[in-house]
């Protein structure tokens, strides 16, 4: 008896739209979790040196991840990874595109890297565009317009306070994060998504260790200029196991449902989210940041790939 082409179009479409639903609440939820980065970062930046932040980021993160990594994917899917090639992607992706948003937020502000990153979906765009993962299609670049038109309307409320070296830091910063989460996602699919994450952060510690000897070697700051106490332990915990480890998790399988270039749209929705945490901690609503939000929104939904939802 041959299938219903009626019930397989059918099940084509709600696949391709369950895809795209989960993939648009796993972007959602890492780019809530990332937000909760910038408040962190702010504290810590007052007395840590950006290369120790970074190692002790990525260092807190692999000593968690590790170990999970192993209980999800097993020994031996760990020690067959493709370690060459993840060092390459998490040491100049992950651990150089982390160390050039350190330096560019405590050289401005969270405000102007957020405007910044508004490029992300330009970036990834050009990326997929070169890869050939994607035809430009005119719905999509109205989405790239108006998600880049929101972010820059949900961080216009308060005008950056410089930018020069550290404005091209934070969009070096953006196109290697882009790079790099792309390159995550797609060239290790024996991998769990734990197991993609971990393996390219550990590639971002070896440079941040790197990075740590060249400052020690050239008589810079690597150590806090206050001791470590617990406000600073938590501040370290929200920043390296929240908003980047569990965040970069759950934005790569976004990019396996989505593609980098749709699932970074929502990193322009950040400005938002950081609102929000901030008004939980007591500061005051800003439309102006939440009509941002609702474009940036209204992008993603004009951007859609709709082909996986189109009958054979």
């Amino acid at each position: 008896m041959s299938p219903d082409p009626a019930r397989g179009n059918t099940a084509f479409v709600s696949g391709g739209r369950n895809s795209a639903l989960s993939g648009n609440g796993l972007a959602v939820a890492s780019m809530l979790t990332w937000a909760a980065g910038f408040p962190a970062a702010e504290v810590l930046l007052q007395s840590w040196p950006p290369v120790a932040l970074l190692a002790a980021r990525l260092a807190l993160a692999v000593v968690f991840m590790v170990p999970l990594w192993l209980l999800i994917d097993g020994p031996r899917r760990v020690l067959n990874a493709r370690w060459g090639h993840a060092m390459v992607v998490g040491g100049v992706g992950i651990g150089t595109g982390m160390f050039l948003i350190i330096l560019a937020q405590k050289m401005t502000d969270p405000v102007t890297v957020a405007i910044i990153a508004s490029c992300a979906p330009l970036s990834a765009t050009l990326l997929e565009l070169a890869a050939g993962e994607r035809r430009l299609r005119w719905n999509f670049a109205a989405g790239v317009s108006l998600s880049i038109i929101g972010g820059l309307i949900a961080t216009s409320a308060v005008a950056p306070a410089q930018l020069g070296l550290g404005a091209a830091f934070a969009v070096a910063s953006t196109a290697l994060f882009c790079w790099a989460s792309m390159a995550t996602s797609r060239d290790f699919p024996d991998l769990s998504q734990t197991g993609r994450t971990t393996i390219t952060f550990v590639g971002g510690l070896i440079t941040a260790s790197l990075l740590m000897f060249g400052s020690h070697m050239l008589n810079l700051d690597i150590v806090p200029s206050t001791p470590f106490d617990t406000q600073q332990a938590g501040m370290l915990v929200i920043y390296a196991l929240i908003s980047m480890a569990l965040s970069q998790v759950l934005f790569v399988g976004s990019i396996g449902k989505l593609g980098v270039a749709l699932a970074s749209f929502h990193i322009n929705i950040a400005p938002f989210y950081v609102m929000v945490i901030m008004v939980v901690l007591g500061d005051d609503w800003n439309w102006t940041r939440a009509l941002g939000a609702g474009i940036v929104a209204l992008a993603v939904v004009l951007a859609q790939d709709r082909k996986s939802q189109q009958p054979a």
